[in-house]
C-alpha cells in the first residue's frame, strides 16, 4: 500500500502543479496578507524589540497549514466526487487510504513551500529571528499535528458540499472567522472578549497560531497569550485530539459518490 500511496500522491503534486491559478493563490496569498499585514502595522506594538510584523509572520504560518489543508483537501475533494474522479477509482485495485494518503502528501508539500515561504517573508522583510534547535523541534512536532488536523477536516468537511462550484465560499466562511477569534488577525489575542477566546479554544487554529508565536517570538511574549503562558501541553494534547476527531469524522463521513449520501 505504500506504494500505491506514494504514487498517488506524486499525482496530486503533478495534477496541483497544473493549475496555475490554484499554484499562485495557495502559496502567495497568505504572504500577500502578511506583507499587507506588516505594511498597515509596521512596528507599532507594546512589546520592546518586537515588531508587529513579526507577530504576524509567526501567526500567519498557522493561517497558511488551515488554507491549504482544510480548504485545498475541502474543495479537492468535492471536485474529485463531482466529476467523477473517485468514482472511477472506486474500481481499481487503489485503496481508499492510499488515495486519502496521497492527498496528505499533497497538502505536505504545500504546507513546508508555502510556511518556507512565510518564513523567509518574516526573516528577510521584518527581521524576524531564526529560532533555536529546541524551538524548531517544536516546530516540527507543531506543524505535522496542524497538517494532520486540518487535512482530516478537510476531508470530513468535503462531505456537506454538495457542489464543487461552492466549496470555497463554504470552507472560507469557518477559516475567515476561527482567524479573527484565534489570535491570528487580531493580537494580542486578550483585546477579544474573554467568550469569544473560550469559544476559539475549543478549535485547533488558536492553538497552532500560539504555539508558531512561541518558535518565533521572545519568551516574554507569552504575556500576552490568554493564559499569560505557551501551554505548549495543552497545545499539543488539543491538536491531538482534533488529529483523532477528524480521523473518525473522516471514516463516518467519506463517500466515493453524490449517490452514497
Amino acid at each position: 500500500m505504500t506504494s500505491m500511496s506514494l504514487s498517488r500522491g506524486h499525482v496530486e503534486i503533478l495534477q496541483f502543479l497544473r493549475d496555475r491559478t490554484s499554484v499562485i493563490f495557495t502559496f502567495l496569498f497568505p504572504a500577500l496578507l502578511l506583507l499587507l499585514f506588516g505594511t498597515i502595522f509596521g512596528d507599532s506594538y507594546d512589546q520592546p524589540g518586537v515588531s508587529a510584523s513579526q507577530v504576524y509572520a509567526a501567526s500567519m504560518l498557522a493561517y497558511g497549514i488551515l488554507t491549504t489543508g482544510f480548504v485545498t483537501m475541502g474543495a479537492g475533494l468535492a471536485l474529485d466526487r463531482e466529476d467523477g474522479t473517485l468514482k472511477r477509482l472506486r474500481g481499481t485495485p487503489l485503496p481508499i487510504m492510499s488515495y486519502l494518503i496521497g492527498k496528505l502528501l499533497l497538502v505536505l508539500v504545500l504546507a513546508v513551500a508555502e510556511a518556507a515561504l512565510l518564513i523567509l517573508v518574516g526573516v528577510l522583510v521584518y527581521d524576524m529571528p531564526l529560532p533555536d534547535a529546541s524551538h524548531w523541534l517544536t516546530f516540527s512536532w507543531l506543524f505535522v499535528l496542524s497538517v494532520v488536523a486540518c487535512t482530516l477536516l478537510g476531508i470530513a468537511v468535503s462531505g456537506i458540499v454538495k457542489h464543487a462550484r461552492n466549496a470555497g465560499a463554504i470552507l472560507n466562511v469557518p477559516v475567515v472567522v476561527l482567524q479573527f477569534i484565534s489570535g491570528v488577525f487580531i493580537h494580542p489575542i486578550t483585546q477579544l472578549p474573554s467568550w469569544l477566546i473560550t469559544v476559539a479554544s475549543f478549535f485547533p487554529i488558536k492553538w497552532m497560531a500560539q504555539g508558531f508565536r512561541y518558535v518565533f517570538l521572545p519568551d516574554g511574549m507569552k504575556s500576552l497569550e490568554a493564559a499569560g503562558s505557551w501551554e505548549l501541553g495543552r497545545t499539543a494534547l488539543v491538536l491531538g485530539a482534533w488529529c483523532v476527531i477528524g480521523l473518525v469524522l473522516c471514516l463516518t463521513t467519506f463517500r466515493w459518490s453524490e449517490r452514497d449520501r
